[in-house]
């Protein structure tokens, strides 16, 4: 199975509602930024709702939509065997268009990291979808794509909505705004028989309480820990009495990821992932002024994303490097494998993230070596394996289902 672009995913929309047209329906909830039309395929007629998002980050689209297809395929299935509990499912297809045609070369593959990041892309901040304007943000008002969202979450009211998402090296994990009882056992069953690891010490939620392997729960909005999240659709769902789960797959696999045992140096192992972060982030931010005469007059999403990355290195590694943590910083969790490997692996990818889209602007050699000689070293540090598209889109549909069995079990 190889990953669908955006318009093989409408097209299998489409082909389900022409197969099931008294269950399904296909319509349009807004327009992207570029006039893309943004589609949700709705399946069944129930009551009560439950929303999944597809492509909030644009990296992360083609499993999205693979997932919200073979989801709705399923369902579909079930309603025409009459078998309904009264729940009416909503995919939103892909909340990013823009974002995710410029992945699209990538998606035919091969399926190696070399290749997946000379086609990268991710956009910055300001222009993902999921995260809402603010207080002390920095835009205002809402993308159209966030606020097509907000429009579907406040029609909806969904008891559960879920953001389909996905890492390149790494394990499968679920953050919850809610605490779910069952889905640990579940997702960590499924990922068993898939030979996925589980993320056990995710960097995405480094605070968060977990209540079992690969899961995790948001803090309130109030508690510094809950970070980005607080200022997202994703609590939005909250205002009804929605719980949204954020459903993580990796593409390849880190067994390191969900190693529980003590790491023996951690102390070391942070402090050589956060130098690592301040020294290559700089380095990119060199060689994105010397190219700067070439880009003169050069506004576009992958260079907007790079000029955000090379300011950020400090402010990244402030929560875990103890070089550059405050004295009267909260103490950090017990590091285990899994949280350091989930660090190092950050402080890796996100300067081989900024070196990747600028070397997609900028026809300069020495970042393309740069890019070949960090892709080389993170296989190097981590051994991954390639998880199967049939096997991602398996995992996340079953992490979907286990989240909505057990919040109605």
């Amino acid at each position: 199975m190889l990953y669908p672009t955006t318009d093989e995913v409408t097209a299998g929309a489409r082909a389900l509602t022409l197969s099931y047209p008294e269950i399904c329906r296909l319509g349009r909830v807004g327009r992207s930024r570029a006039g893309r039309p943004l589609l949700m395929l709705t399946v069944g007629e129930g009551g009560r709702n439950v929303l999944v998002v597809a492509g909030p980050h644009a990296n992360e689209a083609a499993v999205g939509g693979a997932t919200a297809l073979r989801l709705a395929r399923t369902i579909a299935r079930q309603r025409a065997r009459g078998e309904d509990d009264g729940t009416s499912w909503h995919f939103l297809l892909c909340i990013d268009p823009d974002g995710a045609a410029l992945n699209e070369p990538w998606l035919s593959g091969p399926y190696t990291l070399r290749d997946h990041y000379e086609h990268f892309f991710r956009p910055c901040t300001a222009e993902q979808p999921e995260w809402l304007p603010h207080e002390g943000g920095d835009r205002s008002p809402a993308l159209p794509e966030t606020r097509a969202l907000v429009g579907v979450l406040d029609d909806l009211r969904p008891v559960l909505q879920c953001s389909l998402h996905g890492i390149d090296v790494g394990g499968s994990f679920v953050q919850l705004t809610s605490d779910v009882p069952g889905v640990p056992e579940r997702i960590g069953k499924s990922a068993a028989e898939l030979d996925i690891p589980l993320e056990n010490g995710s960097s995405d939620a480094f605070q968060w309480p977990s209540p079992g392997p690969g899961v995790y729960v948001m803090p309130p909005c109030g508690d510094p820990a809950a970070g980005d999240g607080a200022h997202s659709t994703w609590v939005h769902a909250s205002r009804y009495d929605g719980v949204t789960a954020v459903v993580e797959v990796p593409m390849w696999a880190c067994d390191r990821s969900a190693d529980t045992a003590p790491h023996p140096d951690p102390d070391s192992a942070l402090r050589t992932a956060g130098a690592a972060l301040r020294r290559d982030l700089p380095t990119v931010a060199r060689l994105l002024d010397a190219v700067r005469p070439q880009l003169r007059g050069v506004d576009c999403p992958l260079l907007r994303t790079v000029r955000e990355l090379v300011g950020l290195g400090p402010a990244l590694t402030a929560d875990w490097d103890p070089a550059v943590r405050a004295q009267d910083a909260a103490p950090l969790p017990d590091m285990t494998t899994a949280r350091v490997t989930s660090i190092e692996v950050y402080a890796q990818r996100i300067p081989l993230r900024a070196a990747a889209m600028l070397r997609q602007v900028a026809d300069v050699p020495l970042v393309a070596r740069l890019v070949d000689k960090w892709c080389e070293a993170y296989e190097r540090a981590y051994r991954p394996r390639w998880v199967p598209v049939t096997d991602q889109v398996e995992q996340q549909a079953r992490s979907v289902l286990a989240v909505y069995d057990e919040l109605h079990a």
